[in-house]
């Protein structure tokens, strides 16, 4: 399924992706250092993905809190998106039908502005057609803020406007805001993701939890 703009591809359902080259990549990844000179710590690239990914959630990329755990949304963005999918810490964590693979997978910094900076578009350059490549179970994405909206649809609306249009994607993608504290006051301007949205998220995940994990 390729999504409204055309930029990033679900992998098609059945579609050959051995272990043993899934493995690899990852190896691979876990050992980049394409952005080593750039930044003043050491690169930990953070991908948690497996042969049975179903629901793939596609951040941005990690925080500073992530960065020194090495696990994915282990931060309150986390706890947050977690209640947004209808499940708890141990699900997310331990069902191999859930992956995450942000758009960068290294920590990028702290902006003195406030936030962290901008994921960097090298990183999905390098790797990302080619993990989305060997994940072929993924029947859903969660795009999750704006710079994964704009990398996987090649859409350059505004966030809101592209969540607003969540029905134009289902059931292989949905957009969502990112779900740092920072965007509390958004979704209490937007009472309508809580409404319409949420609902859905949680049905569609619950849906794809429900089956045998092993079923192709």
């Amino acid at each position: 399924m390729t999504t409204a703009g055309g930029a990033e591809t679900v992998p098609a359902r059945g579609a050959a992706g051995p272990a043993d080259d899934l493995a690899a990549l990852l190896a691979d990844i876990r050992g980049c250092r394409a952005c080593a000179d750039e930044w003043p710590h050491e690169p930990r690239p953070v991908v948690r993905v497996g042969e049975a990914t179903r629901i793939l959630v596609c951040g941005q990329a990690p925080g500073r809190r992530v960065h020194e755990s090495g696990l994915p949304f282990d931060d309150p963005s986390g706890e947050r998106l977690r209640e947004w999918m209808g499940i708890d810490r141990a699900t997310f964590y331990g069902r191999p039908e859930i992956g995450v693979a942000a758009m960068a997978f290294c920590f990028p910094g702290t902006d003195p502005k406030g936030g962290d900076y901008p994921p960097p578009r090298r990183c999905a350059e390098l790797w990302r057609a080619r993990l989305l490549a060997l994940l072929p179970k993924v029947e859903l994405m969660l795009l999750v803020g704006g710079h994964a909206q704009a990398w996987a649809l090649g859409d350059r609306r505004p966030m809101t406007e592209v969540v607003r249009d969540w029905r134009a994607l289902a059931p292989d993608a949905l957009p969502l805001p990112h779900p740092s504290w920072r965007n509390t006051a958004w979704l209490k301007r937007h009472p309508w993701f809580q409404a319409e949205v949420i609902p859905y998220v949680r049905l569609r995940v619950g849906e794809i939890l429900s089956r045998d994990p092993l079923s192709s």
